[in-house]
């Protein structure tokens, strides 16, 4: 393990930043303000030849384990007309003999191949496949390079295909132990559909971990319903969180059936924070209403859900004194509203 990290680290010591992330801009401004840009372009154009490969002799086994951002390659493209290929592509030569694999870079030699290149400038690494699988990831480190299901295909692929344990791939990688486990869980989790899904863009990769959080039988309709309302990663939490937490199917149905619908109910101002606009009593009867407005929802979705079968047994004779003194309290304060709202529209 020790050796495979060594190995790795050789050859991205030099430079920790991986050339897609100096081509998108990522860092661009930051080099600026320090004085590197001219040491970068020394650094890549000077020290050494151009050791530049014919693009159908890239062996790109290991795209894979990444995913396609149209967004992302669409600002690696704009800097490369810019710019031009500001470092080589990582290539690994010890994966197999007289292979020349592709390790990080797939954005530039994709932008390359689109525009009509024949040859790619690359920087060749002594790496075998499992020292190549943890450079990809080392050359991402530091930045946004690699999503979490990214770097879960990487970690199962060196557990599974390469035998290695959890705690060897966590020292490969420098990781702790819990990372490469959450790692390995979320690819080993997640349906195989949905990654498939994933890697077409038809669902983000920000969900991935949400759904993974699920059982599996329950994890595509969720991913449809995510799907079909456009939802965020965090809306895609709290519908999860909720799912997780109920376990009445009917609740469950109407969840998924409308989740705007219930998330608009939950998506209210947090009570803890004060409205700097109001002072003590305004900020008092504040909390009072957001209290009211969160029960009340909570107590239409329960009411919702037994309608119109109606409670059992003795439920309702139960409930009967309770709903006649939660109905009074509520007419005398929406009175009492009704009088505040008035008062400060006369004033």
């Amino acid at each position: 393990i020790s050796q495979i990290t060594q190995r790795a680290a050789k050859y991205l010591k030099a430079d920790r930043l991986s050339g897609d992330a100096w081509n998108s801009g990522t860092h661009k401004m930051c080099a600026v303000r320090k004085g590197r840009c001219r040491r970068l372009k020394r650094m890549t154009s000077q020290i050494e030849p151009r050791d530049e490969v014919a693009i159908a002799e890239l062996d790109q086994r290991y795209a894979s384990l990444r995913l396609v951002a149209p967004d992302e390659v669409e600002r690696v493209r704009m800097s490369i007309e810019r710019m031009g290929i500001l470092s080589p592509v990582l290539v690994a030569t010890a994966v197999e003999a007289m292979r020349i694999v592709v390790v990080d870079g797939f954005k530039r030699l994709r932008i390359a191949t689109d525009r009509g290149d024949t040859v790619m400038w690359v920087r060749r690494a002594a790496l075998d496949a499992a020292g190549a699988k943890v450079a990809m990831i080392a050359a991402n480190a530091g930045h946004s390079g690699l999503s979490d299901l990214e770097e879960a295909w990487i970690v199962r692929s060196l557990c599974r295909e390469h035998g290695l344990t959890q705690v060897e791939v966590g020292k490969a990688l420098r990781r702790d132990k819990s990372w490469v486990s959450r790692r390995l869980m979320l690819a080993e989790r997640l349906e195989s559909v949905l990654q498939d899904d994933i890697r077409l863009g038809l669902l983000a990769p920000t969900v991935a971990r949400e759904l993974a959080r699920l059982p599996r039988g329950n994890q595509v309709p969720v991913a449809a319903a995510i799907r079909a309302h456009e939802l965020t990663s965090k809306q895609a939490h709290r519908i999860v969180t909720e799912l997780l937490h109920t376990a009445d199917p009917g609740a469950r149905a109407e969840v998924l059936a409308d989740p705007l619908r219930y998330l608009s109910t939950i998506e209210l101002p947090t009570m803890s924070a004060e409205d700097p606009r109001l002072g003590k009593g305004g900020n008092e009867v504040r909390r009072g209403l957001l209290s009211v407005g969160s029960a009340a929802d909570r107590l239409a979705r329960a009411v919702t859900r037994h309608a119109p079968a109606g409670l059992v047994g003795d439920d309702a004779r139960i409930l009967t004194p309770l709903v006649a003194r939660t109905l009074r309290s509520s007419h005398e304060t929406t009175a009492l509203l009704e009088q505040l709202a008035t008062s400060n529209g006369a004033s």
